[in-house]
């Protein structure tokens, strides 16, 4: 089952690198792609004002993977909840907030393993951070107004995203900063093409996810902000992922 990828040893390798790998483990080429690297980190600090928030902000990593994006929005956000529906990709981001440190193993070739350690930065506050299994598209009713919601490479990966966006406007407060950053990979596998934001045509036109999630968020948010953030995820030694997200940042009115 597809859906069971991400609570596999492979895939627990390959996003602990993704997040937390060197520069020397993910791309140890020096004609890579380079500005690439780092990608959950620059989904906060190229997209996220920080002088926007208060000194008690709170913020909402959903679909937080292992959790690397969530410690940056720790540096500047008092409380940060990071939700995943993978409980082993959870599991791991505790053991990290906890211990500060977790090895791994991810692959070099074929059955062939490197062992990797994934660090927090000792100057990130920890226990800022709660990490929780959930579903995106079913969040508690009570759970509402964060100053920064953060939906890194995740639409494109939900069974209805119009479900998942839908919350947003209780989700994110007045004057609050919703990101969203993803290469709208849309495959059927994920979603099924009913439920696809963009994509495909209608009447002869192209439809695009950018032009739908305006239509879907414009009544609530003002878009400030579109950028692209190329990333890089190793597969193995000599096989890559470059893909390049769009990002765009909304104000709650």
């Amino acid at each position: 089952m597809i859906e069971s990828y991400y609570e596999t040893d492979r895939a627990l390798g390959e996003y602990l690198l993704f997040h937390f790998g060197t520069a020397e483990e993910i791309l140890p080429y020096e004609f890579g792609p380079a500005d690439a690297l780092n990608y959950p980190v620059r989904c906060v600090t190229e997209c996220l004002d920080a002088s926007k928030l208060s000194r008690v902000a709170r913020a909402l990593d959903l679909g937080c993977s292992v959790g690397r994006s969530s410690f940056e929005l720790a540096r500047v956000c008092r409380h940060v909840t990071g939700i995943d529906s993978s409980s082993r990709f959870i599991d791991c981001a505790e053991r990290l907030r906890r211990h500060g440190l977790v090895e791994f193993d991810y692959v070099e070739e074929g059955s062939l393993y490197k062992r990797g350690r994934a660090v927090i930065p000792s100057d990130i506050e920890t226990e800022r951070i709660v990490f929780k299994t959930g579903d995106a598209m079913d969040l508690p009713v009570d759970m509402r107004g964060f100053d920064v919601v953060l939906m890194a490479n995740l639409i494109d990966r939900l069974s209805d995203p119009r479900r998942c966006l839908a919350r947003m406007p209780s989700l994110v407060k007045t004057g609050g900063q919703l990101i969203i950053s993803s290469p709208y990979t849309w495959l059927a596998e994920y979603t099924s093409p009913e439920h696809w934001l963009g994509g495909y045509s209608r009447d002869g036109a192209k439809v695009r996810t950018s032009e739908v999630l305006e239509k879907l968020l414009e009544p609530d948010f003002e878009c400030v902000l579109i950028k692209d953030l190329p990333f890089l995820i190793r597969e193995h030694a000599r096989k890559f992922q470059w893909s390049v997200a769009e990002a765009s940042v909304w104000r709650r009115r």
